[in-house]
């Protein structure tokens, strides 16, 4: 979490030290650094922290070059409504929806109690908070000054996708606990 953490507070730091423009080359160095310290550290890519750094180093080349920070507010949206198609696809292609996937990862849940319409129905509400946040992004990017957006990028939507990573999370062990609880009344 620090390395994901780190380069939007560095950002942030930045933006207020100087303006978005200076903030984005900032992070368009700390965010390769962060994911070449992670790889190294872990021996993994983080594919969603290297398609984030991807679509930034992008948008903030466009940023930087054209003089104009739309192509930066712009970027978590794009990432986010990208985020939400894969998860989306990933209803029909392959044989677990990519929530199912993301969720056996942490090796802590028995996830194969949980039935394959209550998957693709997770799966789903994931699609529908990335479509969301994205909304959200570009709404308040638009709608407030660089200064409002450049502190919900940092604290909102990080804040909201911990809450609803939580919120998701709790749920999904109720379930589990549930089912696995009338499997055994069922079995005895």
């Amino acid at each position: 979490l620090l390395f994901e953490f780190l380069p939007l507070i560095l950002f942030l730091a930045a933006f207020y030290l100087k303006d978005i423009y200076f903030a984005v080359g900032v992070l368009m160095i700390a965010m390769p650094i962060g994911l070449a310290i992670k790889y190294f550290r872990t021996r993994t890519v983080d594919k969603m922290y290297l398609w984030s750094t991807v679509f930034l180093l992008v948008a903030g080349a466009a940023t930087l070059y054209f003089r104009n920070p739309k192509f930066l507010f712009w970027k978590p949206t794009v990432f986010y409504w990208a985020v939400g198609a894969v998860f989306l696809a990933s209803t029909w292609a392959g044989e677990r929806p990519l929530v199912r996937r993301f969720f056996e990862m942490t090796g802590e849940l028995p996830t194969s109690n949980l039935s394959p319409a209550s998957w693709r129905r997770l799966n789903l509400v994931w699609v529908l908070f990335f479509v969301g946040m994205g909304l959200v992004n570009i709404y308040v990017a638009y709608n407030y000054s660089e200064a409002v957006w450049a502190n919900f990028k940092v604290f909102g939507l990080l804040g909201l996708t911990l809450v609803f990573m939580l919120a998701q999370g709790m749920w999904l062990y109720s379930r589990l606990e549930g089912e696995t609880a009338n499997e055994e009344e069922s079995r005895g």
